[in-house]
């Protein structure tokens, strides 16, 4: 079997439809850095099919639906990246082999309550029950000992500079394993911030995803940065921090902003295309925008490509080709309010002190009472 140079932790569907599509296609014309080991992280039982699948040799699908540049897409893509899928639960040996001696960049995505410390955290050995950010103290201990061959961490997480939170989180368990070892973390292993976009809407069985056309992995400049591969989605930006709050603060905050509606109403439609077919909620969605969004980016000397990109995610949200789920979105509902809502009233305070946003304020006041 193939050397897998990338380790990823996560069998989302998210990746499924965008780092492992995209790495799939960059392989075959050679412009990726190799083929993956997905590894699942909670042990899920009922997740044992779904891993297995996306290592089959014939690969999985990504159906791509929706609309680019006002035509109509419809096509379905293999993926077949995806060489090893393993699991912390079953095959934690094996996962410390690949780690050591192939590993060359490790991809995550995780869940929020996977990222978040845990009391099992403290453990002095390997325990299941421990977060994503212990495990991978752990995990590559192994790699620390034999050989400390530097490495690449690129999370792909939702969180604010990804790369330096899961390298804050990382470090103290490796401090507790070796002081030496916190500083092979610390100087040898490059952890890389990036920003991923793309809606990915449903799971195809027993592998896959349905996704939009729409894509975008942006990486921040640093120095010694290797590339996954090349891709027309894959961006090296020099200040990721302005990528990331259009999306959080345009796209994501447009999302908790239906959900928090759509549940006060009683929760009729089942995805979000629904909402936007009603003529009053689109509007509604287009006055947030225009009223308590746009004004804080054009403060920043960015309301020209705010408009630009509130245009545009009007028109995904609206893409009737997407079974996007309101159910799905509104996982997790309180914490998203907190980050996307209340971030950027944040951030629109420093911009304009004093800075008025009712309805944001608002749905902000009822979920912090």
């Amino acid at each position: 079997m193939s050397a897998t140079p990338i380790v990823q932790f996560g069998t989302s569907r998210f990746l499924q439809a965008h780092a492992d599509l995209f790495i799939s296609e960059g392989l075959k014309g050679g412009r990726a850095v190799g083929p993956i080991t997905v590894v699942q992280t909670s042990g899920d039982p009922a997740r044992a099919l779904r891993l297995r699948s996306l290592a089959l040799q014939n690969g999985f699908n990504v159906r791509i639906r929706g609309l680019l540049q006002g035509a109509p897409v419809d096509k379905i893509l293999k993926v077949t990246s995806i060489c090893k899928a393993l699991s912390t639960a079953e095959d934690r040996l094996e996962v410390e082999r690949v780690l050591r001696d192939e590993a060359e960049i490790i991809l995550s995505n995780t869940t929020e309550q996977g990222f978040l410390p845990r009391p099992e955290d403290s453990n002095p050995a390997f325990s299941q029950a421990m977060s994503f950010p212990a495990k991978l103290a752990h995990l590559l201990f192994s790699r620390f000992r034999a050989n400390a061959r530097p490495l690449q961490i690129m999370p792909c997480e939702l969180l604010h500079e990804n790369g330096a939170a899961l390298k804050a989180r990382v470090l103290p368990v490796a401090e507790r394993l070796s002081a030496d070892y916190a500083r092979w973390l610390e100087t040898r292993v490059l952890w890389v911030n990036s920003l991923v976009d793309r809606i990915v809407s449903e799971p195809l069985e027993p592998a896959g995803a349905v996704t939009e056309p729409y894509a975008l992995w942006a990486i921040e400049a640093c120095v010694g940065l290797t590339l996954p591969c090349s891709h027309p989605a894959l961006k090296v930006v020099g200040d990721l921090n302005e990528v990331e709050t259009m999306k959080l603060f345009v796209l994501n905050l447009g999302h908790t902003y239906l959900v928090e509606n759509w549940q006060r109403a009683g929760g009729r439609q089942s995805f979000v295309r629904e909402l936007m077919e009603e003529k009053n909620i689109r509007a509604d969605l287009f006055n947030l925008y225009m009223d308590e969004v746009l004004p804080a980016f054009a403060a920043e000397g960015r309301g020209a490509e705010a408009d630009r990109y509130i245009d545009e995610t009007l028109d995904r949200f609206a893409n009737p080709y997407l079974d996007h789920k309101l159910s799905d979105i509104a996982r997790n509902h309180a914490q998203k309010v907190a980050i996307r809502i209340g971030g950027f009233l944040g951030f629109a305070n420093h911009a304009v002190p004093g800075y008025r946003a009712p309805r944001l304020e608002a749905i902000l006041a009822r979920r912090a009472g």
